[in-house]
């Protein structure tokens, strides 16, 4: 379900109660195939206001009717209304610190096209933008979608982000990438409207919409991969704090005795459960005797596979998920959330890991915090990023103010579909119209 944004009804005029209107409107064929009774009935308006927003938002294209529904006994059969998908088209960017993803997508973040490489984000900015443009249009081709027809650009990247401004601010693992602007950046090399993130938090949003606890209000989602980082969703809506800084949980100090970590803090999470420390500590164990089968030397990707097979594989994860459970106990003693979904990189190690996670998080939260609260990995494995901006990009179009922009899309993408059908040859003259048997789809969601 699309949320739209909330607003006191005495302050709004007639144009902006039709906006609100019709965002919930989109919001529900954006979840199912709906008649126009069916409308006016969970929003409680006259049939005659449904079909004025109706044939709107059909007019631009961004509604569409598929067929009837019988009645179920004597009267009309209702027409059904669907949401057209391709009304506009999203670019999703996963940016990691080993790897660069770039996807198209439809209004149900379907992916219509998608290239990943590997990069190593180290080599700045000016090279990954490079990268970034070239991999966009490639996909834009693959798909067959024209710049002019992409509402948006959502890019997560892997380190503190000023939400407002879009300007990265001091990132531990993103070296040389301080104060970048990110959002202005790639409006210029791309010439298109850019969102940007943090990866964590795009986490969080792709998870409750598209995961396992999918509509869940309060959930923390934690990215644990090269750093490890939280989203904070609270009342079905990020908790950014006042510049985009908060969940940064890799940073909290479990161990203030502890080592030093990459943002300096002495014994912070990071410093003891981030990928390349685990590795570190399987080769200190192996080195002091610990039994193992894996390959010298030892690589993460070892370590995952081996996970619950291998000894020193298991003595590691079974260690960083203590960590990780301290460090989640916080947040369940802030927060009180209903759900925390472990993802990224270091998730692949499975039940080891959520089982010590589980224990240890449990063992330090108050009952009140802990009882219902559930602890799970995630289920979008490598599709959480791209389907966090594409949740991100919704949420910003999916407003009165981002209405008339998607309408723009929607109206230009119509005209070029009108043009390309005009152009096509006349069917043969003993050609046979194909039988059309409307269908009916029930889900929202990919």
């Amino acid at each position: 379900m699309l949320h739209a944004e909330h607003h006191t009804p005495d302050t709004l005029d007639l144009a902006a109660i039709r906006a609100r209107h019709t965002l919930l409107l989109l919001g529900l064929l954006w979840d199912r195939d709906l008649a126009r009774v069916d409308i006016a009935r969970e929003l409680g308006l006259s049939r005659s206001a449904i079909s004025s927003i109706v044939t709107e938002l059909i007019s631009v294209g961004l509604v569409q009717e598929v067929g009837t529904r019988g009645s179920g006994g004597v009267g009309r059969r209702a027409t059904m209304l669907n949401l057209n998908t391709r009304a506009a088209t999203l670019l999703a960017i996963d940016l990691g610190a080993s790897h660069a993803r770039v996807d198209v997508l439809d209004l149900h973040c379907r992916t219509l096209a998608s290239q990943t490489v590997p990069h190593d984000i180290m080599r700045g900015p000016h090279l990954t933008y490079a990268l970034l443009r070239d991999l966009s249009a490639q996909v834009m081709q693959e798909a067959g979608v024209q710049p002019a027809h992409v509402a948006l650009v959502g890019i997560g990247v892997p380190g503190p982000v000023d939400h407002d401004t879009g300007r990265v601010v001091q990132p531990p693992n993103m070296p040389g990438w301080d104060g970048e602007n990110i959002r202005e950046a790639l409006q210029g090399q791309l010439n298109l409207e850019v969102l940007v993130d943090n990866d964590a938090n795009l986490g969080a949003l792709a998870e409750a919409r598209f995961g396992a606890h999918r509509g869940i209000q309060d959930l923390i989602y934690v990215k644990a991969a090269t750093g490890i980082g939280a989203g904070v969703l609270l009342g079905g809506r990020l908790h950014r704090g006042m510049r985009g800084g908060a969940g940064e949980i890799g940073h909290i100090s479990i161990n203030e005795q502890g080592p030093v970590g990459r943002s300096g803090n002495p014994g912070s999470l990071e410093s003891y459960a981030a990928a390349q420390v685990l590795v570190n500590h399987a080769r200190t164990l192996r080195r002091q005797g610990l039994p193992s089968a894996l390959p010298d030397p030892i690589t993460l990707e070892a370590l995952l596979a081996h996970a619950s097979t291998d000894p020193l594989a298991r003595a590691v994860w079974e260690e960083a998920g203590h960590h990780l459970g301290v460090a989640i106990s916080t947040t369940l003693n802030l927060f009180n959330p209903a759900a925390v979904v472990i993802g990224g990189r270091l998730s692949q190690a499975g039940d080891v890991l959520l089982r010590a996670v589980r224990t240890s998080a449990q063992s330090r939260t108050m009952r009140i915090n802990a009882d219902r609260t559930r602890i799970d990995l995630g289920t979008l494995g490598r599709d959480a990023g791209v389907l966090g901006a594409g949740a991100m990009m919704l949420d910003s179009l999916f407003t009165p103010r981002g209405l008339p922009h998607l309408y723009g899309i929607a109206r230009m993408n119509q005209n070029a579909r009108d043009i390309a059908a005009s152009r096509a040859p006349p069917p043969a003259a003993h050609a046979t119209p194909p039988l059309q048997i409307p269908t009916v789809s029930h889900g929202g969601t990919p």
